[in-house]
């Protein structure tokens, strides 16, 4: 940490350059007055680094934190500060294009308000989406109207729609609740809790919707002219997200680096959840991205933080993030080749001095240790290959197996205070937690516990691992808190029929659907399509089909609207059925948390 320029002040010049106007009050209402985004809260960190920070943390949320409508370049602005994402809107011949409208609906619509105070009532003629994550797509109906009823051409990478709805609705629930964790959302903003996430400070609360794009990009060099500017996009799968792209405008002389690029240290496998990133991929289109758009362009711009400004310094700083992936990818598998596991490696890795002395390669979000164990994940999958490891007892049972070994919980716990007097505050974790999974009712371990997280939280760099210590410390002392927000159940109306089904199936209760047999076919006017679906053996699966097969207990008649309204709130209001119509409730009746009144998908 002593080696870190800290007197270096370019990236609080760079993220303040261009500042046109700031939000204020920095907070962000939904229509019954709820406050869903409070940027002013942060105002804490105006002042001196407090002991109960990392330093070089606290220099990152002090960035992040600066939040208004910024000039990027002539035509092309940034509202920054409004969410965990940017929004960018780039001026056309009628209107503007918006890149990414944030997480929430109110936050989006907020970002737009405040660009056209400053540049007028200018019409949103394009929107587009860098890629798969909610907070580059959540609050589409903040900038444009629910259905998209104008058709405002939405532009997102092949497979974005597909990517959007397996990580946030497939595993949603997981994941929402993992992301209380990775946001630190319950936790106070304080000095002693919740500083930001190292990405961007925190995520908002309001309203998520998905719109679904109307124009794929399938290509790199793919080049495209919305209203009157031109893209020309090069595809980046399987980098920061499953579906992404970065895209160039020659005329403004500016790339947008989606989120393959940001001042930090990205992940290769989130805290919160994902598919495991292809670090090596990720470092050959970084490449690419010089190769194809460095002579061309003045400045770089990402859906987080703020840009870089000068040829030089964004190929500087691009062959560094790209080579920042390329040794954690190259050094991870060198080792596991000698035979050594991702927990090990994960200690044995240290960054060259260029890499770990730049202030964007810095591990705020991402870090060292996790990302090269996503690495050795991606590669070597769960087992590490010791077959003690192949066949483990559960946490519960391994716990009280543990604490009975070493003498009971009072003797477990002296030995955690031991380990916790002499600084091993890791060891200390893990022996109180076999005494808080063997003994949940044990609050003399889990206060000790609390206190223990408490101080690695404190002393992380990383934005998420203090959230997850932090909120870790506040539910042993409180409990869990309600989550605060659903992203699934505002994403219903862009799925397709599909993607329903799918969600539908992963619900099904098996052992209690086991014994279950039944056949329900789907007629949709609006498109003509037809669907049969099957549930047997505790499966639901489900076709297309071309005509009317024989041996359906159900046929239902509706519309694509009517089954996302039966979605929403089982409204079956113009449905028609002909055949058993108890059908339809014995399925609901296997499905978690499904009765026959209730939506068949749930937040």
């Amino acid at each position: 940490m002593g080696d870190l320029a800290f007197g270096d002040r370019t990236d609080f010049e760079n993220a303040e350059r261009g500042l046109v106007a700031s939000l204020s009050p920095g907070v962000v209402r939904d229509a019954g007055g709820r406050v869903v985004w409070d940027n002013d809260v942060f105002e804490f960190l105006d002042g001196p680094c407090p002991e109960t920070v990392n330093p070089s943390l606290w220099r990152q949320s002090q960035l992040c934190a600066k939040q208004g409508l910024f000039e990027v370049t002539d035509g092309v602005y940034q509202v920054r500060g409004l969410d965990l994402s940017n929004m960018t809107l780039v001026e056309g011949d009628r209107g503007v294009i918006v890149i990414d409208p944030l997480v929430s609906v109110e936050t989006a619509a907020a970002a737009l308000a405040l660009y056209r105070e400053q540049r007028g009532d200018w019409p949103v003629t394009g929107l587009i989406y860098t890629h798969s994550h909610v907070d580059h797509f959540g609050g589409a109906e903040g900038v444009i109207e629910p259905g998209n009823p104008d058709r405002v051409p939405i532009l997102a990478p092949a497979g974005f729609l597909e990517n959007a709805v397996s990580e946030n609705v497939y595993a949603g629930t997981a994941m929402a609740r993992r992301g209380v964790y990775h946001t630190g959302v319950n936790l106070e903003r304080s000095p002693e809790g919740m500083v930001g996430t190292g990405l961007g400070q925190t995520a908002s609360s309001g309203r998520v919707s998905l719109v679904p794009p109307n124009k794929d990009i399938k290509r790199t060099g793919q080049d495209e002219v919305v209203d009157g500017v031109r893209i020309v996009f090069q595809l980046t799968p399987g980098t920061e997200a499953p579906a992404e792209m970065n895209f160039h405008f020659p005329e403004r002389r500016a790339l947008c680096l989606a989120e393959n690029a940001t001042h930090n240290l990205h992940n290769i496998l989130t805290l919160r959840g994902a598919l495991v990133r292809d670090a090596r991929v990720w470092t050959r289109y970084l490449d690419e991205a010089i190769t194809l758009f460095a002579d061309g362009t003045d400045v770089a711009f990402a859906s987080h933080h703020w840009p870089t400004w000068g040829r030089d310094n964004i190929v500087a700083y691009l062959s560094q993030q790209r080579d920042l992936y390329a040794y954690l990818h190259d050094q991870t598998l060198r080792l596991l080749n000698q035979g050594h596991t991702g927990i090990e490696i994960a200690e044995m890795i240290d960054l060259p001095p260029a890499l770990a002395g730049a202030w964007h390669a810095r591990g705020y979000y991402g870090s060292v240790s996790h990302n090269v164990k996503a690495i050795y994940q991606r590669y070597m999958g769960w087992f590490d290959g010791n077959p003690a490891h192949l066949w483990e007892h559960p946490p519960v049972e391994a716990a009280e197996r543990y604490v009975e070994c070493m003498g009971g919980a009072s003797r477990v716990m002296a030995l955690a205070r031991d380990y916790t007097s002499h600084g091993d505050l890791r060891f200390a974790a893990t022996l109180l937690n076999h005494v808080v999974f063997a003994d949940p009712g044990n609050s003399d371990a889990k206060d000790a516990l609390a206190d223990v997280y408490e101080r690695l939280g404190h002393g992380a760099e990383n934005g998420t691992w203090r959230n997850f210590y932090l909120t870790g410390a506040e539910e042993l002392r409180s409990g869990p808190k309600p989550l605060p927000t659903s992203i699934a159940g505002g994403m219903a109306a862009g799925l397709t029929v599909e993607q329903v089904f799918d969600s539908m199936a992963i619900r099904v209760n098996g052992p209690k659907a086991r014994d279950e047999h039944l056949t329900i076919d789907w007629d949709f006017t609006d498109t003509g399509d037809r669907y049969r679906m099957t549930l047997s053996n505790g499966v639901l699966i489900h076709r297309r089909t071309e005509r009317a097969d024989e041996g359906a207990a159900l046929t239902l008649t509706l519309s694509r609207p009517q089954l996302f309204a039966l979605i929403a709130g089982g409204d079956t209001d113009g449905i028609t059925s002909t055949g058993d119509a108890a059908a339809l409730h014995r399925l609901l009746a296997v499905m978690d948390g499904a009765e026959p009144d209730f939506p068949i998908v749930t937040p």
